[in-house]
């Protein structure tokens, strides 16, 4: 009994560590797959960014002393940190804010005239445009710059309340005077604004200015990285704001009626380069009316005795 109480218990360790050495190794190969994929992502396309060599207080004075080159992925690159070829444009320039060593340095961290003008941030053929918001139509003031909104439409038609998405996807450049996701340290919180700037083109501008005028916006906010079209959007939405072209009526052109061999048919003349047309000095005066029938053989009667 007591022999085989020790095969027993010899079974249960052998069990035990093969158990635990399987857990072992599959944790093993999970962190090392883990990574793997970090050090592949990694090794994606990189940007240089200047980045801070030691922590500086807010009034160090930048150079080359205090700054250094480093490659970042392209993904985790903040869009407004500065660049080597940048660096002339803060040489000597004094932090507004503290800068922690390795870290990206941002051009809102910098104080005076080295900070670039918000017109900057308007790239080539784009217009900025403001337009007001409430405590609704800026979804609670959650907004931020760099999300991407739709701008929805609201007027009235025929005593009829119409609403229509106007643009989809717009980037937007500032919340108030606030143009930096997190500036002030409260990302992702509430906060109060009365604006919005936006990115656009210079026809979409026009549009926008035309929706602000005669009814009232609201912005969608888009999760981040979903671009696609939505759907059911109104195609006339330039025709609601006014904004279609609008559609001349040609006048209809006078003619002639040609007589020959007894057929009659009606040319008409095309007006002449610069000609004013003429108009009878009393507008309600009508030619008296003559049947079809006895103009023709008039006119036939004419043409046979004057051949």
């Amino acid at each position: 009994m007591r022999k085989l109480r020790v095969n027993k218990t010899w079974i249960v360790l052998s069990v035990a560590l093969v158990v635990g050495g399987g857990a072992a190794f599959m944790a093993n190969s999970y962190l090392r797959a883990q990574v793997e994929e970090i050090e592949s992502r990694g090794k994606g396309e990189n940007v240089k960014l200047v980045v801070a060599k030691k922590d500086m207080p807010k009034g160090a004075t930048l150079g080359p002393d205090s700054l250094a080159v480093r490659n970042v992925p392209r993904e985790w690159a903040h869009s407004n940190a500065v660049t080597p070829e940048q660096f002339d444009r803060i040489d000597r320039g004094a932090l507004a804010y503290p800068a922690k060593r390795g870290e990206p340095l941002l051009w809102s961290q910098l104080e005076g005239d080295k900070v670039p003008t918000f017109s900057a941030r308007v790239g080539a053929g784009r217009r900025a445009v403001t337009v007001p918001v409430d405590e609704i139509s800026s979804i609670s003031g959650l907004v931020e710059p760099g999300d991407r909104i739709d701008i929805m439409v609201t007027v009235r038609r025929e005593a009829k309340q119409l609403a229509f998405i106007l643009m989809q996807s717009v980037p937007v450049l500032a919340t108030g005077t606030k143009v930096e996701q997190g500036a002030d340290g409260r990302d992702g919180s509430r906060r109060t604004f009365t604006t919005i700037t936006l990115d656009v083109n210079a026809e979409q501008a026009r549009q926008v200015i035309a929706a602000r005028e005669i009814g009232k916006i609201t912005a969608l906010l888009r999760a981040p990285g979903d671009r696609g079209a939505v759907s059911g959007s109104r195609d006339d939405a330039a025709a609601l704001l006014g904004l279609a072209s609008p559609v001349v009526a040609t006048a209809p052109r006078r003619g002639v009626q040609i007589i020959y061999g007894g057929t009659a048919r009606t040319q008409a003349i095309a007006p002449l380069p610069g000609a004013i047309e003429a108009r009878p000095a009393n507008n309600n005066a009508q030619p008296p009316a003559v049947a079809p029938a006895t103009a023709a053989k008039a006119n036939a009667g004419a043409v046979v005795a004057a051949n």
